[in-house]
């Protein structure tokens, strides 16, 4: 089921910790946990720094968490990205979850697929927003239901204001690591 940040409140901490949650991924370091979470009937992806070490929590974890989060923002309304659901507290964020299947050499992926995988990296870049991480298999995902291309994990994005000098001249810099990954995704799935 779609979601959308006004279906209904985020659970907050304590809520969060008692809810039904299914680890996607286990963060280490610098990285959050990925938890997929059912509250009051929804289902969602967390994204969260509370299992971190103190220091890390107060310091990077805070401060990823947010500059994440304003690539979410910068990215509501696009089709290839889940939205942005909200920040449950300071160390961590809500968003859609999007089932989908991580790219792999084994999979059979749809015609086109890498050519609407391009064109949803143009419209990211449209926004302002460089992903920096998509060379990764798991940042990519297929929709199990479509086929479409899903781009997930912001975590290294950089976001540029449309129009600023930066957007203008940093982020043409930036947008030739996404569209390097691109062209690895093209070898690796040849007419598709």
């Amino acid at each position: 089921m779609s979601l959308d940040a006004s279906d209904f409140p985020l659970p907050d901490r304590a809520a969060l910790s008692t809810a039904r949650t299914v680890l996607l991924s286990r963060g280490r370091f610098i990285k959050p946990d990925v938890l997929r979470v059912e509250h009051n009937g929804r289902r969602f992806v967390v994204k969260d720094f509370a299992p971190r070490r103190v220091l890390l929590r107060a310091t990077f974890g805070r401060w990823i968490t947010a500059r994440e989060a304003r690539a979410w923002r910068a990215l509501a309304g696009h089709p290839s990205v889940p939205r942005f659901l909200g920040r449950i507290d300071a160390l961590a964020l809500a968003l859609e979850y999007r089932p989908g299947r991580a790219l792999s050499r084994q999979l059979e992926l749809p015609a086109g697929f890498v050519s609407k995988l391009e064109a949803a990296v143009a419209s990211m870049h449209a926004r302002g927003v460089v992903h920096l991480d998509l060379r990764h298999q798991t940042n990519v995902l297929a929709d199990e239901r479509s086929g479409a291309p899903v781009l997930i994990d912001f975590g290294a994005a950089l976001v540029f204001r449309p129009g600023s000098f930066a957007h203008r001249f940093l982020l043409p810099l930036f947008a030739r690591i996404d569209r390097h990954a691109l062209s690895k995704w093209r070898t690796r799935f040849p007419g598709r």
